[in-house]
């Protein structure tokens, strides 16, 4: 099976957090050398430097953001090379951290605990009390704009009604420099993954108001990203790195192999945070990091579609996409359930699922006939995410205003 690899040799990127662990197991542990490949990883600063390295073609894929293919597809990003991922690496693992003093202002504005929902609604109430008195807006940093970092924060100003574009300021600062812009004032608050919440908490400078699972219950974070003409010219070797990091991602799962990961990706040198930071950031908890349980390595296209839409919501899209077109073209569930076949892993059969009304989880049919349970899919403000009603779905949102007309998305998105 490996002489029929159109390539052996490669280069992945990814940035220093917690959920590149799938990339650094893979190779340390022989996931990767299993299925006939040797990997070099390349440790890059910022989400733009590892997109456009391989974009050139100077690395063969990635660690990404999981809206960066739709965005690079859809020719938003300012690069336009189209990019395709057939695997999740990650759910969860992002929080909403502000500073001490934001945290103590919003406290004395809470009755009872600190959480998302609480603390959006009081920092609706400072903002009011700010804006009459003429203050500076205040800032908060998320990783890139095509994010779901990007998204949460806003999803969370939101469910306060406080508007992301007029009520406060949003900037980009790359994962690895959050904590010093934090404690150097230059931002109020930051959306960043893990372990840079926890460094922040630890060194007292930052608490936790949101994260990502109070936001969206077990939400896409990472994929494995290449490019469209890489997975045309290299079939044998993309199904390869699938299945490697299939099975990194099972063993990933397994409790007692947490702290083994994060041992390993200390003494890689791959981030520059305390031990005890990533050793604490990758502990199996509720809400905490998933690789693996619950489907969670599945490319599911509903979740193409919501990207699609926070970019139309958000202006950052100004082109009325066929979002089924789109979706089918940038994940490619076809290409998962052919490897998860071949290693025996268990997917579901469709490439379609709501989002917010299984808040305690559910049991789907898989491809192979059996069932198979999926983790909980809430969502902060309640609503629920239909894809088979996308448009429908953007008209109901009260604050955001599409650059694209209605008549326009309805034309695009015309049934065959």
């Amino acid at each position: 099976m490996h002489s029929s690899l159109e390539k052996t040799s490669l280069r992945l990127g990814l940035l220093p957090l917690a959920d590149a662990a799938p990339l650094v197991i893979a190779k340390s542990h022989g996931f990767f050398a299993r299925h006939g490949l040797d990997v070099e990883l390349s440790v890059e600063r910022a989400w733009a430097a590892l997109r456009d390295k391989v974009a050139a073609g100077v690395l063969d894929g990635g660690q990404m953001l999981a809206p960066m293919p739709i965005a690079a597809t859809l020719g938003l990003d300012g690069v336009a090379v189209p990019m395709v991922t057939a695997m999740n690496l990650s759910l969860n693992g992002n929080a909403i951290i502000v500073s001490r003093s934001l945290h103590e202002r919003i406290a004395e504005l809470v009755e009872g605990p600190v959480d998302a929902g609480n603390s959006a609604a009081a920092l609706a109430r400072l903002i009011a009390a700010d804006q009459a008195q003429g203050a500076r807006r205040l800032v908060f940093a998320h990783v890139f704009p095509f994010s779901a970092h990007h998204y949460e924060l806003r999803m969370w100003l939101v469910s306060a009604n406080i508007d992301p574009d007029n009520d406060v300021q949003l900037c980009v600062v790359p994962p690895s420099q959050m904590v010093q812009e934090l404690e150097a004032g230059r931002v109020d608050g930051y959306c960043v993954g893990e372990p840079w919440n926890e460094v922040a908490r630890q060194r007292g400078i930052g608490m936790t108001v949101a994260t990502k699972h109070e936001i969206w219950n077990n939400s896409p974070e990472k994929v494995l990203g290449v490019t469209r003409d890489w997975a045309y010219a290299h079939p044998n070797t993309h199904r390869a790195m699938v299945a490697a990091l299939i099975e990194t991602a099972r063993w990933l799962d397994q409790p007692e192999n947490r702290s083994i990961a994060a041992e390993q990706m200390i003494a890689d040198s791959v981030i520059d945070a305390p031990a005890s930071a990533l050793k604490a950031a990758l502990e199996m908890r509720t809400g905490g990091i998933v690789f693996h349980r619950g489907a969670a390595t599945f490319p599911w296209r509903s979740h193409a579609v919501w990207f699609m839409l926070q970019m139309l919501r958000w202006r950052q899209c100004w082109m009325a996409p066929n979002f089924s077109d789109v979706a089918a073209e940038v994940y490619r569930c076809e290409l998962y359930r052919e490897v998860a076949a071949s290693i025996g892993e268990p997917c579901p059969r469709g490439d379609y699922k709501t989002e917010g009304d299984g808040r305690d989880g559910s049991v789907m049919p898989s491809a192979d006939g059996r069932s198979i349970r999926i983790g909980a899919d809430g969502m902060l403000d309640g609503s629920i995410f239909d894809p088979v009603d996308p448009i429908g779905w953007l008209n109901r949102q009260k604050l955001g205003l599409p650059a694209v007309g209605q008549a326009s998305l309805l034309l695009a998105n015309v049934a065959p």
